[in-house]
């Protein structure tokens, strides 16, 4: 069973997700609600998947996503975002990001990506 960290700050995107990701499979083993939190806690429990808001307080989702491929140039990250950030998701893309999902988003859709790159 892949392990799965979700950050978002929004509390109610993390529960959906975590709803989706637990009932296809995934184990979600931590969730964080800022980009600070979900590197540090990416860092002590390494798992084999992330999904990574964009927009955050404290340290936004391309900031994160950078600092986490550095630690680990093999993170599986997967980037969520509004709709209308075309310019940060191609940013995203160009820093590593494995894949990216919209706002709001269907649960084959989140599955199907998950899948394709566990």
């Amino acid at each position: 069973m892949s392990t799965v960290m979700i950050i978002d700050d929004s509390k109610t995107s993390r529960s959906m997700l975590k709803t989706i990701l637990e009932e296809n499979g995934y184990e979600v083993i931590a969730e964080a609600k800022n980009g600070q939190e979900g590197y540090e806690k990416y860092c002590e429990l390494h798992p084999d998947i992330v999904t990574l808001d964009i927009t955050m307080p404290v340290m936004d989702g391309i900031e994160t996503l950078t600092k986490i491929r550095e630690y680990d140039d093999n993170a599986k990250v997967i980037m969520v975002t509004a709709a209308g950030q075309k310019g940060k998701m191609l940013d995203a893309i160009k820093l590593g990001a494995a894949e990216f999902v919209t706002k709001p988003f269907e649960t084959s859709q989140i599955v199907n990506i998950l899948d394709s790159i566990k």
